[in-house]
Parts: C-alpha cells; structure tokens; sequence
C-alpha cells in the first residue's frame, strides 16, 4: 500500500475517534466532570507527544532554525484563526455546558463551530502523514496521543451542541467531516512533501506542533479546569506520563 494511502487512512482512523466520542456524548449523558477529566488527560497525552516526539525530531532531522520558526508560525497562525472564528460564535466550541451560543443566539454560530473543529484537527492529521515519510512506520506515540485526545473533544464539543438545539445532523455532520477532512490531511500531508528536503519537513511538523500546542491551551485545558479545577493538573500530569512511557516502551 503507498505511504501516503496508508497517511490518509491513519488520518482517517484517528479522526473517527471525534465521531466515537460525539456519539458517546448523543446517547449517554456523561457527567460534565469525567468529561474534563478526560479533556485533561488528553491534553497531557499532546503535550507530551509534542515535546518528546514531534519537536524533538523537527529539530534533530531538520535544525533549530527550521523547528523553531514552523513552530512560531503555527502557533501565531492558529491564534489568528481562531480569533477570527471566536468573534463568530466557536470560542466555546470544545465546551460540554450551554456555552455554546445556538444559532438563535448568534447567527452563523454553527459553521464558525464546524470550521472551528476542522481547524483544531487538521494539524494533528498532518502530522500523521509526516511521520510515515522516515519509512518507519506510523508514529506509535503520535497516534495514541491524538486517538486519545480526540475521544474526549469530540464528546466534550457534541455534549455542548446537543445542549444547545444542534440537530443529530448538525453534530454527526460536523464530526464525521472532520475525519474526512482529517484523512485528506493525512494524505496531502505525505503526499505532497514526498522527498522534500529535511528542513521543510521539520519546519512543517513544527508549525502543525504549534498549532496543536496553541489549541490545547486555547480550548482543551479551559474546558478541563473549569470542571475539575485543582485535580486537572494531576490529570494532566498523568496523561502526559502515559504517553511518555508509551514512546519509551516501544
């Protein structure tokens, strides 16, 4: 099976995890705190992987130089955009409450949401599909971390648009996209930087590390403290633990 294939369908898989989780969030009613318990736990588990897997390599294969300006660019980027799509309704997008504004509320709320949650997966897919161009295989730790992390995003975000009015159609519409569009990350991801030099590929991984750094604080740890407050480090601590060990075990 060509790499970039095999890039688009670990894409894909691991934004099925956003679908798992919203139709966790459709047919149970999970308490709000093990929601943030787990948005926690993720969020250990990406910033782990960022720090031990993702920025580590940028900067070995590619240089500091190159890791340290993709990752800025990333980071400057994903805030950029996600100002813009606050301002419009998604500031709350990963929240579990009533946070959400519904479209009544604020019109247009529901794409800036949709566009919101493509833009808080399309840097994790990328990466996907960058970490199959050493040739060795899918990124273990990588995968685990936005598989993880996935989960409770999209049952923290489909609980909130329930809440809200969103029709299934809205909420399994949204998430089933992005995983789409997740495996079509994947894909061009590898596809497109086949043979590239080392010093893109790195600063590309960087800037898509950046924008999952920049959106883990912006979005998941928000979520996480608001419900579990002096416990979400802990839980974070431990998510990060469990990637970390992950990585070295294998």
């Amino acid at each position: 099976m060509p790499i970039w294939l095999q890039a688009g369908l670990w894409g894909l898989a691991a934004g099925g995890a956003l679908v798992v989780g919203a139709g966790v969030a459709w047919l149970i009613e999970v308490p709000q705190r093990i929601v943030a318990s787990v948005m926690a736990f993720g969020a250990g588990v990406l910033i782990s992987a960022l720090a031990f897997d993702l920025v580590d390599e940028a900067e070995t294969k590619g240089g500091l130089t190159a890791t340290v300006l993709g990752f800025l660019v990333g980071a400057v980027a994903y805030l950029l955009a996600n100002v813009v799509l606050a301002r419009r309704g998604a500031r709350h997008r990963k929240r579990s409450g009533d946070q959400q504004p519904s479209e009544v509320e604020q019109g247009g709320s529901g794409s800036a949401i949709a566009i919101g949650a493509l833009l808080d997966g399309i840097p994790e897919s990328v990466v996907l599909g960058l970490s199959l161009l050493g040739g060795n295989g899918i990124g273990i730790p990588v995968l685990a971390a936005i598989f993880i992390s996935n989960l409770p995003e999209g049952l923290s975000s489909a609980a909130g648009m329930k809440r809200n009015g969103r029709p299934a159609r809205y909420v399994f519409g949204v998430w089933i996209g992005v995983a789409v569009a997740s495996g079509l990350a994947g894909l061009l991801g590898c596809l497109l930087l086949q043979g590239a030099s080392a010093e893109l590929v790195a600063a590309i991984t960087a800037l898509a590390a950046g924008a999952i750094l920049t959106m883990v604080a912006d979005t998941m740890i928000p979520e996480a403290f608001e419900r579990t407050h002096l416990y979400a480090g802990l839980i974070a601590t431990l998510g990060f633990l469990t990637a970390f060990t992950i990585g070295r075990a294998g």
